[in-house]
């Protein structure tokens, strides 16, 4: 995909940073894949420039999910393709899947946990960067740090499959082997890092929701992550292992579902972020409901979990939490990332607040604030446009009429 095209947007409503009101009548012009200048009124467009007349559009910053699985998607069949697809199928999947993000407005990813070899997501990530593939900016976890038996790993078959198909990279014991994991993502390229701090809903193996790594295995991972420069999310039901790793410095806690009061207390004095992928509980409960595509191991967890995942948003957001947005889709279908604001509006944010978590909050928490977040003069080209105002009703970001990606229109 070329970026040196010059680009003249003519947007109806402009609202170029989330944290400011809209304005009217704006023009944005884009030149080599980045915003060049942002213009009061409606100008001419240069000669060599492309106009884009969304005059009757409300124009945003790209959305940013903070937290997708791009090369799978749980649904029927799903545990048989866990063994069936190869490598090259699973990231042929990644790319199919980063198409659907990527039209759905969703013009930045951070993938935490890939199916198959870790190289997949990588090249998918490369491939994309160099426009060979339409897809979301990537930024890549590499394998998720779990301890021997923990969440994250590929349990159910008999044990010489599971060991064909699981990718061991990730998995560590004692605080040693948990340093040597960290610096191994780090070296096959890992943007961040991922450890599971509890048991997770899909895993096929009763080992319950709650923290799973010792408190020093902890401390490890994210002190290593962070001498590495990299940020350090964690997968995180139980509160037990939510607090654990909030005291020990992780940057966010996903899912976030049984935090207590000490979590809440925990977050505001860290500065950490909570990613709640509420979609990805009330998906989880819907399947686990109508015991379709489930194991008896993952239903027990879903219905625990549950609609405490939107208490627990409910919770955060009302104690000033900061919120960056995630789907976790992957359990939900690919494309639909969207639907999270609807959850996120219920669970008391104001439509307002839940377009800066995808926007201007995602973009501190995964470090790129001066390349995406805002539609600032420097910034990368990454703009949607909707039919009415989603600060009024957040359910239009659900249906995306415009997206450009890196100065490219998608």
């Amino acid at each position: 995909m070329a970026t040196e095209a010059s680009v003249v947007i003519h947007a109806g409503k402009l609202l170029a940073d989330p944290e400011l009101a809209p304005k009217e009548r704006c023009s944005v012009h884009v030149k080599g894949g980045k915003i060049a200048a942002i213009s009061s009124g409606f100008i001419d467009p240069p000669p060599d420039a492309q106009l884009v007349d969304l005059k009757d559009k409300f124009v945003l910053p790209g959305l940013i999910d903070c937290h997708v699985h791009l090369t799978g998607q749980f649904g029927p069949g799903y545990r048989l393709r866990v063994v069936e697809d190869s490598d090259v199928k699973i990231g042929l999947n990644g790319a199919y899947h980063a198409k659907l993000t990527l039209k759905a407005g969703f013009t930045t990813v951070r993938d935490v946990g890939a199916l198959g070899h870790p190289d997949t997501v990588f090249a998918l990530r490369s491939a994309i960067a160099e426009g060979k593939v339409p897809g979301p900016r990537i930024l890549c976890v590499g394998t998720i740090i779990s301890p021997t038996g923990g969440h994250g790993q590929t349990y159910g078959y008999r044990q010489d499959v599971c060991a064909c198909v699981q990718s061991h990279s990730g998995t560590c014991d004692g605080v040693d082997d948990c340093r040597r994991a960290v610096r191994r993502q780090v070296s096959f390229g890992a943007d961040a890092i991922k450890f599971v701090a509890t048991g997770g809903v899909l895993s096929n193996i009763k080992a319950g929701i709650d923290q799973q790594f010792t408190d020093d295995e902890i401390r490890t991972i994210i002190e290593t992550a962070h001498g590495l420069g990299r940020r350090v999310a964690a997968h995180a039901h139980g509160a037990a292992g939510i607090n654990a790793a909030l005291r020990n410095g992780v940057d966010s806690i996903e899912h976030g579902s049984f935090l207590d009061d000490e979590s809440i207390r925990l977050f505001l004095d860290r500065k950490a972020y909570h990613v709640p992928t509420v979609i990805a509980g009330m998906t989880a409960l819907e399947f686990a409901r109508s015991s379709a595509d489930m194991t008896p191991a993952q239903a027990e967890k879903a219905l625990m979990v549950g609609t405490k995942i939107k208490e627990a948003l409910s919770r955060s957001h009302a104690a000033g939490v900061k919120i960056a947005f995630g789907t976790d889709m992957g359990v939900g279908p690919h494309g639909q990332n969207a639907r999270e604001f609807a959850y996120m509006v219920e669970c008391g944010m104001k439509p307002a607040a839940a377009v800066k978590a995808a926007t201007v909050t995602a973009s501190h928490l995964l470090d790129i604030a001066d390349e995406v977040g805002t539609i600032t003069a420097g910034k990368s080209a990454d703009l949607i446009a909707v039919d009415g105002n989603p600060l009024d009703d957040v359910r239009t970001l659900e249906r995306m009429q415009f997206v450009m990606a890196r100065g490219v229109i998608a």
